[in-house]
């Protein structure tokens, strides 16, 4: 029995190609950009690669930041050009559910009246107080990165969009499905996602930190991302029994301000 050789150049060449259709299909999933190579496929096969996606994602604000800055406009601006820009490529996925469980968290004192508001299209009180200082929030972290320069910045959103689709995956993993239907009972996850997912984010946060922002900072913003989600989640515990697609959403924006924040505590300590 001969013994396999240490370099499979097919066995690498599939790895590969698995991953970049991993990749697209996770791109597909997080925005509404025409990726080729997409296909159809349960959010579970490929949820590995979303903070890689998130971090390509938080490449197309960084653009915008930075031609945003080319044209000397000011940095809550170029800012504001940026967090648009990304509202705009992932269709308000995020926000939408962010404030539909704000919403939902003060609805009714039953648990289905709760999970019967998260599903209201109608925006509440609550919902467009949470989506407003969510969005205030983002700017201006943005904002005061950029005031040291465009390139802190554009590295920051590529780290937060990173670890902000990590901070999307936990509660997929940590809680059972509010409901028997729904993105969250189709996208229920296995914690060996969640793992694999954690590992391309600190990938991210290394690659980032080694190139701009430094190490200890980056893995910081991406440490206090999962703990944020992980708050939401524990939340959902607690007043909707579970998670649904609203849930993951509000972890995503939590965890992207929370990684935006590490990194002007980062700052500020420097």
């Amino acid at each position: 029995m001969s013994a396999r050789p240490p370099f499979d150049p097919e066995r690498l060449a599939a790895t590969a190609a698995r991953a970049r259709r991993d990749l697209a299909a996770a791109l597909r999933f997080f925005s509404i950009l025409s990726i080729p190579g997409a296909d159809d496929r349960p959010f579970g096969d490929f949820a590995w690669a979303a903070p890689l996606a998130g971090a390509i994602i938080g490449g197309v604000g960084a653009v915008a930041l930075a031609g945003a800055a080319a044209l000397r406009l000011p940095a809550a601006l170029a800012a504001a050009a940026a967090i648009a820009t990304l509202f705009v490529v992932c269709g308000g996925l995020h926000e939408d559910g962010l404030a539909d469980f704000a919403d939902g968290l003060t609805a009714g004192s039953s648990r289905e009246q709760r999970l019967a508001a998260m599903r209201d299209s109608r925006i509440g009180a609550f919902g467009a107080a949470a989506l407003t200082l969510a969005l205030i929030a983002r700017v201006a972290a943005i904002a005061t990165l950029a005031a040291g320069g465009a390139g802190p910045a554009a590295a920051a959103l590529i780290l937060a969009g990173a670890a902000a689709r990590l901070g999307a995956l936990i509660p997929l993993v940590a809680l059972a499905p509010a409901r028997p239907d729904g993105m969250g009972a189709r996208a229920r996850l296995e914690p060996a996602a969640l793992v694999a997912a954690a590992a391309a984010t600190a990938a991210v946060a290394l690659v980032v930190g080694l190139v701009s922002l430094g190490v200890g900072r980056a893995l910081l913003a991406a440490i206090l991302a999962a703990a944020a989600a992980g708050g939401v989640a524990e939340l959902a515990r607690r007043r909707l029994g579970g998670q649904t697609g609203d849930v993951a959403g509000a972890a995503e924006q939590a965890a992207e301000i929370a990684a935006l924040a590490g990194l002007l505590i980062g700052a500020a300590a420097a």
